[in-house]
């Protein structure tokens, strides 16, 4: 009986083993099922074709797709497991470049509900075809280089929850259209060039958590009734040109977290009375606006804020009680610069905080005792133009110092050697004080790691102090520094920023400057005595300024310049350079000022191999030369900016983000009325060094064939040229390149 059970077992055993080896065999031979569509595979095809790659980028997603795969298992897609419809589209910083077509095959995938294309280059217009992608949720488009109005079908996409739009070109108003959005959370749309209201549509955008419209050129007055956002938690307007009320509904929103309101036009606060319900908001930032009268007092009941921005809140000369922030326990972050008021800050105010990070008390006048300690481990501290005379001591406890600002004070004698022993200090600027030198031995901070050093507009003298080589900034312009420029700043190697003007060095340009060849973005050594050649070697190939003015250098212009492509100043007045004419540097792309004046360059200012392009060329002057000849009446046709009435820098992130490190400016003189007037680069423009300023003024340039009249861009043969110009355009030509 069991013998014959075991026979059955086995024989049902070899069965099941032989069923199964013959579907897996067949299963084997037959092609795997793909899950994606190929409508679906053939419109992502064509959307890679439109696209050419250059296979160089690691993150070139679409290199990986393969036309005979799935495209559901591409990198970046995601499929519905359902239909096999494209359902996400992640192409996030994937080395696309070029514009999106009416025609992409992106619009053929209709059941996208997420799009990500940010950080990619698509250079041109958002067609109106997006709308149709209607059954989209997410929609990011950040940092695309995307230009042109926005488009109003986006008013389309009823299920938007998320617009991301942020870091393009986008002009224009905000589309009406956007007030269909109903079920929007996010409308992020900053750093961009919006123009127009802020639209009342958009109040009833009642899911909105978030909104940023943050550095566009919105303007007019902000809907009284903003409260209509109940669900908001994030609201940034910051860098736009709003003006009129702050709204008190604003702090009536319940869920609200961040507000920021920085650098409007802003000009009035109202007092609000008790809240609701206690407020949840963290963020308060209404600095740079024109806020004027007494601080509300309602700010002391907002006991949650960490961050408190009060910034040029101008109190007419008023008393201001600064009781008012000791209820504010929780701050890390307090501006409270340029108050324009007559009380005193006494410092001993801030030990009463624990978690300050950032104390920001500029232009104000400020006010400390030799045994204060802050118990609050602070990082940036600014008390720039506060009528200090002593050195602050208890800065010495600050172990957590990295950014330090006492700059445009009356502090005297040298600077203290313990400061150096402070371990994250980064940033330090000493700038406009009656500062001697530096206390302790030569190297007292060469083995610290301060980053960026402005010591200029002070009355240092030798010893030059040995620096850490962790410098990538120095100004030291305008002191008393004396003899041949120390080799010792060659071992600088990460300098991007050399600015020495105004001091008494003489001798010659180090040629270990060399060693600056690919870093050094500034150098300013104007006005000193240096003498002999500009090395060629000593030219960086990444100057974006270069002043080496009211010298005595001689010889030839170093060749090297032509290296030079992001070039954009270039001031060698007032030396004794001879040479010719540097037909050379009209290839450089992004030159803007050119000034050779009083030296000795020579001969014709014309080449027929060499017509000068100079694609970028705002203002040049050749005056007090030696240059002869006459000039074709064409010379100037290529010199098209200066045909431009206002002038648009590029738009670049500032060198040195939230620190004051621009002490360094550019300068050009200019002869006028026969007597030569020089103009000085303040805070981005161009403004004479006297105060007697004419509305509207003449120009007497010898051997400078520029002439501008709004609107109309002229040129002449060499010789005295008489020309009317607005000064507040001249004035608006010089701007930080920041």
């Amino acid at each position: 009986m069991h013998s014959c059970c075991a026979r059955k077992i086995i024989v049902w055993s070899l069965c099941l083993i032989f069923y199964l080896s013959h579907s897996i065999l067949v299963c084997g031979s037959s092609p795997p099922k793909h899950l994606c569509r190929q409508d679906q595979r053939d419109a992502l095809w064509e959307f890679k074709s439109e696209f050419p790659l250059s296979g160089m980028a690691a993150d070139e997603k679409t290199q990986t797709w393969r036309n005979n795969s799935d495209c559901c298992s591409w990198d970046g897609i995601t499929c519905d497991p359902k239909t096999g419809n494209v359902a996400e589209l992640n192409l996030w910083g994937s080395s696309l470049n070029g514009s999106l077509r009416s025609s992409s095959g992106l619009f053929k995938l209709q059941y996208l509900h997420s799009l990500n294309l940010g950080s990619n280059n698509l250079a041109g217009i958002l067609p109106d075809f997006i709308g149709d992608l209607k059954y989209l949720r997410v929609l990011r488009l950040s940092g695309c280089n995307l230009f042109g109005k926005l488009p109003s079908s986006l008013g389309n996409l009823s299920d938007l929850t998320v617009l991301e739009l942020d870091g393009n070109g986008f002009t224009g108003e905000l589309p009406v259209s956007l007030g269909n959005l109903k079920q929007l959370t996010k409308l992020l749309v900053a750093s961009s060039k919006l123009s127009g209201n802020f639209h009342h549509a958009l109040l009833n955008l009642t899911e909105l958590t978030a909104i940023n419209l943050v550095s566009n050129q919105l303007e007019g007055t902000l809907p009284s009734n903003m409260s209509s956002l109940s669900k908001l938690e994030y609201f940034d307007i910051g860098s736009n040109l709003f003006s009129g009320f702050v709204p008190s509904s604003l702090f009536m929103i319940p869920s609200l977290i961040h507000l920021k309101l920085e650098r409007n036009h802003f000009n009035s606060l109202l007092e609000i009375g008790n809240f609701s319900s206690p407020s949840k908001l963290q963020t308060l930032s209404l600095g740079g606006n024109r806020l004027s009268g007494p601080i509300p007092g309602f700010i002391s009941k907002l006991v949650g804020l960490s961050y408190l921005d009060l910034s040029f809140w101008d109190t007419l000369r008023d008393e201001v009680d600064f009781s008012t922030f000791l209820h504010l326990k929780s701050l890390t972050f307090l501006d409270i610069s340029t108050l324009n008021t007559r009380s005193i800050v006494d410092m001993s105010l801030f030990s009463h905080f624990e978690s300050l990070s950032l104390l920001s008390l500029s232009r104000n006048t400020v006010k400390f005792s030799s045994t204060l300690h802050l118990v609050s481990p602070i990082g940036s501290l600014a008390l720039a133009s506060c009528n200090i005379s002593e050195f602050p001591k208890f800065l010495r406890t600050q172990t957590s110092l990295f950014n330090l600002d006492i700059s445009q004070n009356q502090i005297k004698g040298k600077v203290p050697a313990w400061l150096w022993s402070l371990p994250g200090l980064t940033y330090v600027d000493f700038s406009l004080n009656s500062f001697t030198g530096f206390d302790g031995p030569a190297d007292v901070f060469q083995r610290n790691e301060i980053s960026m050093l402005d010591i200029s507009s002070n009355s240092f003298q030798v010893p030059f102090p040995l620096l850490p080589q962790s410098m990538t900034f120095l100004a030291a312009s305008d002191n008393q520094f004396s003899g041949e420029i120390p080799t010792t700043i060659c071992e600088l190697v990460s300098l991007d920023v050399l600015v020495l003007s105004n001091n008494n060095f003489s001798g010659s340009i180090p040629r270990c400057f060399e060693n600056f060849n690919t870093k050094l973005s500034i150098l300013h050594l104007r006005n000193n005595s240096l003498s002999g050649k500009f090395p060629e070697e000593s030219v960086s190939v990444a100057l974006i300024s270069l002043d080496v003015g009211r010298n005595q250098l001689s010889g030839e212009l170093p060749k090297s310049l032509i290296n030079c492509t992001h070039l954009e100043f270039l001031n060698v007045e007032d030396n004794m350079f001879n040479d010719t004419f540097p037909f050379r540097l009209r290839l450089l792309p992004g030159l803007q000022i050119l000034v050779l004046r009083s030296n000795k360059f020579h001969g014709s200012l014309y080449s027929p191999r060499s017509s000068p392009s100079f694609s970028k060329l705002r203002i040049i002057d050749i005056s007090k030369n030696l240059f002869t000849g006459a000039l074709p009446l064409d010379y100037f046709a290529g010199w098209s900016e200066m045909s431009s009435g206002v002038y648009t820098p590029d738009n670049k992130q500032k060198r040195f983000i939230g620190i004051t490190f621009l002490n360094y400016r550019k300068s050009v003189v200019l002869a006028n009325k026969g007597s030569e007037r020089e103009f000085l680069e303040e805070e981005g423009t161009l403004n004479q060094d006297k105060e007697d300023e004419e509305e509207d003024q003449v120009l007497s340039w010898i051997a400078v064939a520029i002439a501008y009249v709004p609107g109309v861009f002229c040129g002449f043969i060499v010789g005295h040229i008489l020309a009317s110009y607005r000064h507040d355009w001249f004035k608006g030509i010089f701007r930080y390149f920041s």
